[in-house]
């Protein structure tokens, strides 16, 4: 199954049916309001430049709003009732753009044209639209249904839940990798040779690449067991889902039925298709646009940094990121270099291995400033969870596993923990500030972002980083 290829089949079918629809609309208009242009012909009408820009611009146009929809994010488990509503609402809000800002521009031989263009271009657009989408979508429905598609799942659990569940996602078209027990001692109901091991085997199973999801339906109520299973998996960073009864501690997440088998997706968060990639690329056009203007500012603190102490502009270290994957991150360099020989330490109030230049900067947070690279690169957000070493992961985790959740979102040059807390200077202050962290990853929202970025520039022009 490749997504990007299935993603390309929506594109094309959805730039197919914007660029036939407007052809047919143009004709439609024509007959409207072209004679009050001076075209005396449909052939002249649709041979004009601005016509013929627009024939090429509209489709492209139909394409970004649909990729801010979110509509190509998960070009597979589609719905044929869903996509149905998810078309209509795009297209109806796509269609009155266009209306109030090109067609509205028209001069009608009567009020009611307007009326008629308006649903004109609805219905076409749509028409196409959906047409092509569901034929495309329930292609892909048969090949899943027929086992020329299928995603890997593992089951954690091996009792009757779990042969329950396992049966539920055949019948949809999923092969079924294996079982795990969720204990040593737990009850097994399904053959022996479908157990792949225990929990502790996990890495080399996840390792090999033959598991795309992890299914969790353990046998035992125990909510504390649950969560201790679901902690444990998170470093794997696969989609990890959840059989959703009365017995789970997840009332509040949102629950996804897949053709009537509800199941919760423990590594999802609370942003909308729409949201993550407004934000994304909000994201990458900020930094785009701050690594331009503020360049002349850059090149001041490479200077300073130079001429402050020996030693490389920038500092560069590993990260965990999104979905666990390690990147290298930057910053302006405001220590002495070497100040790590002995091993990973945090950054204390009066810090002797800061530089004079990098107390400076580190009280308005300049240092940060080159973290803008790694946001265009895609490694970060702008806002989100600061991103740590393993190091000090594997500290914080046996104290508050949970932690691996903020995982799930990219993390920030500016954080709610950051603006709230600030530095932490030992494991149990990370800790503390990790509250904040996951108080912004359960109400996550484009307003809470900007809130977050409000705080931070206070504390930069204010000069409160310390």
């Amino acid at each position: 199954m490749n997504k990007r290829k299935q993603a390309a089949k929506y594109m094309i079918s959805d730039f197919l049916s914007a660029f036939v629809g407007w052809a047919l609309f143009n004709a439609f208009r024509y007959a409207e309001v072209a004679s009050y242009l001076g075209f005396s012909t449909l052939k002249d009408y649709l041979l004009n430049t601005k016509v013929l820009e627009g024939q090429l611009l509209i489709p492209l146009f139909w394409l970004v709003l649909y990729y801010f929809s979110g509509y190509y994010n998960r070009p597979f488990g589609k719905s044929r009732i869903g996509e149905f509503f998810t078309t209509l609402i795009t297209v109806t809000i796509g269609v009155t753009l266009l209306f109030f800002i090109l067609i509205l521009n028209d001069l009608p031989r009567s009020f009611r044209t307007y009326y008629e263009l308006y649903f004109m271009l609805l219905l076409l657009q749509f028409t196409f639209t959906y047409t092509l989408r569901l034929t495309i979508t329930q292609l892909g429905i048969r090949k899943i249904r027929n086992r020329e598609w299928a995603l890997n799942v593992l089951i954690i659990g091996a009792g009757s839940k779990a042969i329950h569940m396992a049966g539920e996602l055949y019948r949809l078209g999923y092969a079924i990798a294996g079982f795990i027990p969720e204990e040593r001692d737990a009850p097994v109901g399904v053959d022996p040779s479908l157990v792949l091991g225990t929990l502790e085997s996990l890495p080399g199973i996840i390792a090999s690449g033959v598991v795309d999801e992890l299914v969790v339906a353990p046998e035992s109520p125990d909510s504390e067991k649950m969560l201790a299973i679901l902690y444990s998996l998170y470093p794997y960073a696969l989609p990890i889902k959840l059989l959703a009864d009365k017995s789970n501690l997840f009332s509040k997440v949102k629950i996804k039925t897949i053709h009537g088998v509800p199941l919760i997706d423990v590594t999802d968060n609370n942003f909308s298709p729409f949201e993550k990639n407004l934000k994304l690329f909000m994201d990458k056009a900020l930094s785009a646009l701050v690594l331009t203007l503020f360049s002349p500012l850059f090149l001041y603190i490479a200077w300073r940094v130079k001429r402050d102490s020996p030693g490389p502009v920038f500092f560069k270290q590993e990260r965990i990121g999104y979905m666990g994957k390690p990147f290298i991150m930057y910053k302006f360099r405001t220590m002495y270099e070497g100040s790590e020989n002995r091993g990973p330490l945090l950054s204390y109030e009066n810090d002797s291995r800061v530089t004079p230049f990098g107390r400076v900067m580190r009280k308005y947070r300049l240092d940060e400033w080159a973290q803008f690279w790694n946001v265009l690169k895609g490694d970060m957000s702008i806002v989100g969870p600061r991103p740590e070493r393993r190091y000090f992961i594997e500290r914080i985790v046996k104290k508050a596993p949970y932690y691996y959740l903020l995982h799930n979102v990219r993390p920030g040059i500016t954080s709610w923990g950051m603006v709230k807390y600030g530095y932490a200077g030992d494991v149990d202050a990370m800790v503390e500030r990790l509250e904040y962290d996951m108080l912004y990853y359960e109400n996550m929202s484009l307003a809470l972002d900007m809130t977050i970025l409000l705080y931070t520039a206070k504390t930069v022009l204010t000069g409160k980083g310390i």
